[in-house]
């Protein structure tokens, strides 16, 4: 049964998320053939729409509008909202990204949708559209599907890869006029603690710090490791509290989740909240002095040691390796 499904493209800093292209993918499976529609949301995105299409999507509507430069759930949904009224699709795929979490429910609420949140995968079987989802913090995994009305879902970052994008496919970029009023929330200013580089969500590579860094100077291996890899440096709640980084480092249940190719753990001792957040990554590598350590039972890969001996070790390995490559 093809379906036209509409996929929100997520947009930072004037360019397109990975994840807009692992939504793409996700679509295309639930469409069965049918029509994929990206819609791209804010001011001055025209020019993405060609990306969205190189990628998979088979035209793209650009809603365009000052209230939308920066996301708000009231602005962003009204202008969706729209789309959807024009458009009328089957189905409706998001990123499982901050924004994505956030606009989703509202959306569906307004739609008297229900939402299928944080699918890892999306299949065809006994001619339904299943999509697999995590429970009980990531130890057990569910499928649903929908049985009647708008399938509404949200994928999680790096667990659906994108296609290859095709720079000759060529699609249909219009524009729809949306006046956005009645806002209740105004964003002024937006200010960053996050790092710079690669961003948590979306990196291919993870090196976390739990407590055993014993201080933010105990980082600073971590960034250079990271660094040589081409990945992002993350976080255990207790190294957050501890006030060795930044909340927005924070992997686990009440931070960030994470589903890298490569996660590399250094003096976290695992504790479940902890594992939540990144126990789905590819390969685990645990560092930790104590060999009883709960990170073992997930990592795939464990070395017993102090992370100030190890770390460097592996950095100028991973340095001698990028040389000869």
């Amino acid at each position: 049964m093809s379906r036209k499904v509409l996929v929100l493209g997520e947009i930072r800093d004037g360019q397109l998320r990975n994840v807009s292209f692992e939504a793409i993918a996700a679509g295309k499976i639930v469409a069965e053939g049918g029509e994929v529609i990206g819609v791209l949301l804010g001011e001055s995105v025209s020019a993405l729409g060609a990306e969205l299409i190189q990628y998979g999507a088979d035209r793209v509507v650009v809603v365009e509008n000052e209230k939308l430069k920066q996301y708000t759930s009231d602005g962003y949904a009204q202008a969706l909202l729209a789309v959807i009224d024009q458009e009328k699709p089957e189905a409706l795929v998001f990123g499982h990204t901050a924004l994505g979490k956030d606009l989703s429910p509202k959306v569906a609420a307004k739609l008297s949708s229900g939402l299928i949140s944080d699918a890892t995968a999306v299949e065809i079987a006994g001619g339904n559209v299943v999509f697999t989802r995590p429970i009980y913090s990531g130890k057990a995994f569910e499928k649903k599907i929908v049985t009647d009305g708008l399938i509404f879902a949200t994928v999680r970052p790096n667990n659906i890869a994108p296609l290859e994008k095709d720079e000759s496919r060529t699609g249909e970029v219009s524009s729809l006029s949306v006046e956005i009023k009645d806002l209740r929330t105004i964003i002024k200013d937006v200010i960053r603690k996050a790092t710079e580089g690669v961003d948590l969500s979306e990196a291919k590579v993870v090196v976390a710090g739990g407590r055993g860094v014993k201080s933010a100077e105990g980082f600073e291996p971590l960034k250079e490791l990271a660094a040589v890899l081409g990945g992002a440096v993350g976080a255990s709640r207790g190294a957050c509290d501890a006030e060795y980084c930044d909340y927005s480092l924070q992997i686990g249940q009440t931070g960030k989740v994470v589903t890298p190719d490569l996660y590399i753990a250094c003096g976290i001792s695992g504790a479940i909240q902890h594992l939540a957040g990144m126990s789905n990554s590819k390969v685990i590598v645990a560092i930790n002095k104590d060999p009883e350590a709960n990170i073992f039972k997930v990592a795939d890969y464990g070395i017993v040691g102090d992370l100030f001996e190890v770390v460097p070790m592996l950095t100028e390995e991973f340095k001698k390796l990028k040389v000869h490559s």
